[in-house]
C-alpha cells in the first residue's frame, strides 16, 4: 500500500516509479478516484456544519435544514461511493520499488549474486528426488491424487521422519538466535490476508472455507504478522522476532505445467519462518541478519546454494518508504538431474546503499497506513521432499508504533523462492 498524501505530493516521480512495475496506469486510476473523494468531501463538511444552529430554530431556518439534510444525504452517498471506489484501487497497487532495482519482469532480467559450494558429480546415472523417493517409498504421489488431486504428495516412513527433524533443527537453530517459537492457526479472518497484502492481488491463489469466512493461509507470516493486530508496541520491546512453523496452503493458479513433478509446487507443504518487528531505520540490518542465518543453516546441512535479488516486478517492503530489494536463497539442486531449471533473481544493492536512499527518502508511512505490504522474502528449498523455508519478514515502523511491511519465500515456489508472486512481494 502506498502512502496516498505522498503520492499526491509528488505524482509524477510516484507514477514513473510505478511504471517500472507496469502499474503507471492503475496509478492514474488511483489519482483520478482521489480527486473524486476530494471533490465531494468539502462540500459534505460544509453542509455538516450548517446543521449546526445555535439556540431554537425558526421556521425558516427547519425549513432550510430539511433542505440541507436532503442534499446532505445525496453527496453522503456519493462520498461513500468515491471512498469505496478508492479503497478498491489503492489496495491493487504495489509499492514503487527501491531506486536500486533493476527493471525486469523474466526470469532473463536476473542476475546471481554469489554461489556457494558446487553440486556434487557422480559416476553412475543420478536419480531425481522423486525416483529416489518412490524406490524407497518414501513420497506417493499417486494414492495422493487418489485422495486429493494433483500436486499433492504423501511423505511417509523416513522421509516423513527426516521432514520432521529438519523443521525441529530448523527451529532449534533459531531459538538459539533469540527467536520466540511460534505455531500459529493457519485459518485466519479476511482483515489478517488484507493486511498482509495477499488480498486482494492473491486471491487466486487462496483456499477460502466460506461457510465460516476464513482463509486457509498460504504462508506462517500471516498469522504472525496479524498477532499484534490492534496493538501498539513499547519500542524498548523491539526487535520482536518470532520463528513460526506452520503447514500451508496453495491454490497455485497459473502455475499449469511448471515445476510439476514431484514436491515442487504443490497444493499443501510445510515450513520453518524467521518474522521479525522492527524500525524502519533497522530494516536493512535486519534482512542481513536473517540472509545471514539462512547461509548459516545451509552451511550446517553441507549443501551448496547461491544467493540472488529479486528485480522490481516484485512487491515491495515498507509503507511510504519504497520497495527493498528482496533477496533469494536457493539450494544448488537445479543441476542434479530430473530437477527444474531455477534462474537467479536480480541483485540487492549494497547495504549502505539502501540505507542513504532511506534517509534521503525520509518520510515515513502515517499511522493510518499500517496495513501496508511486508517486507521481501527469502526461503531454503531443500527439494526431495526434506524441505525447510526458513522465512523472514520485517515489520518496520516509528518509535513506539510499528507499522506493517510485507515479506516472504516458500520453499517451494509461489509467495516465494521460485514463481514470482510477491509479485505478489
Amino acid at each position: 500500500m502506498i502512502d496516498l498524501r505522498a503520492a499526491r505530493a509528488a505524482p509524477e516521480e510516484t507514477r514513473a516509479a510505478l511504471a517500472r512495475k507496469g502499474a503507471a496506469e492503475l496509478f492514474d486510476e488511483l489519482m483520478a478516484a482521489d480527486r473524486a473523494v476530494l471533490d465531494v468531501q468539502p462540500r459534505v463538511e460544509e453542509l455538516r456544519s450548517r446543521r449546526k444552529l445555535k439556540g431554537k430554530p425558526t421556521p425558516e431556518q427547519l425549513a432550510e435544514l430539511e433542505q440541507v439534510k436532503a442534499e446532505l444525504q445525496g453527496l453522503e452517498e456519493e462520498l461513500e461511493a468515491a471512498e469505496a471506489r478508492r479503497r478498491e484501487i489503492l489496495d491493487r497497487v504495489p509499492n514503487p520499488p527501491d531506486v536500486s532495482a533493476p527493471d525486469g519482469f523474466t526470469d532473463e532480467d536476473a542476475v546471481e549474486l554469489r554461489r556457494v559450494g558446487e553440486p556434487p558429480s557422480f559416476d553412475f546415472p543420478v536419480r531425481d528426488h522423486l525416483e529416489l523417493a518412490q524406490a524407497f517409498g518414501w513420497i506417493d504421489v499417486e494414492r495422493a491424487a487418489k485422495v486429493s488431486g494433483s500436486r499433492f504428495v504423501y511423505r511417509v516412513g523416513d522421509a516423513a521422519l527426516l521432514e520432521l527433524a529438519l523443521y525441529r533443527w530448523a527451529i532449534a537453530r533459531l531459538v538459539e538466535k533469540g527467536f520466540v517459537p511460534m505455531l500459529p492457526p493457519v485459518l485466519v479472518r479476511e482483515q489478517a490476508m488484507y493486511g498482509t497484502g495477499f488480498l486482494p492481488t492473491d486471491e487466486v491463489n487462496i483456499y477460502r472455507v466460506e461457510r465460516d469466512e476464513l482463509f486457509l493461509t498460504g504462508t506462517a507470516e500471516v498469522g504472525l504478522a496479524a498477532y499484534h493486530t490492534d496493538e501498539i508496541l513499547d519500542a524498548d520491546e523491539l526487535p520482536l522476532r518470532y520463528a513460526g512453523y506452520s503447514t500451508n496452503f496453495r491454490r497455485e493458479a497459473g502455475a499449469a505445467g511448471k515445476d510439476t513433478r514431484g514436491m515442487f509446487r504443490v497444493h499443501q507443504f510445510d515450513k520453518v519462518e524467521m518474522f521479525v518487528f522492527t524500525f524502519v531505520e533497522a530494516a536493512v540490518d535486519e534482512h542481513e541478519r536473517l540472509l545471514a542465518i539462512e547461509e548459516e543453516l545451509i552451511g550446517e546441512l553441507g549443501i551448496p546454494y547461491r544467493v540472488g535479488g529479486e528485480e522490481v516486478r516484485h512487491r515491495g517492503l515498507v509503507p511510504g518508504a519504497g520497495a527493498l530489494p528482496r533477496a533469494d536463497l536457493d539450494v544448488e539442486h537445479d543441476r542434479l538431474p530430473g530437477a527444474p531449471p531455477r534462474r537467479p533473481h536480480a541483485p540487492r544493492r549494497q547495504a549502505r546503499a539502501r540505507r542513504d536512499a532511506q534517509r534521503n527518502r525520509g518520510d515515513r508511512a502515517d499511522d493510518d497506513r499500517a496495513d501496508g505490504e511486508l517486507p521481501g522474502r527469502r526461503g531454503l528449498d531443500l527439494g526431495a521432499g526434506a524441505a525447510v523455508g526458513v522465512r523472514r519478514a520485517a515489520r518496520a515502523g516509528r518509535r513506539g508504533r510499528p507499522q506493517l511491511t510485507r515479506a516472504a519465500c516458500d520453499t517451494y515456489g509461489t509467495a516465494g523462492c521460485r514463481s514470482g508472486r510477491t509479485g505478489r512481494s
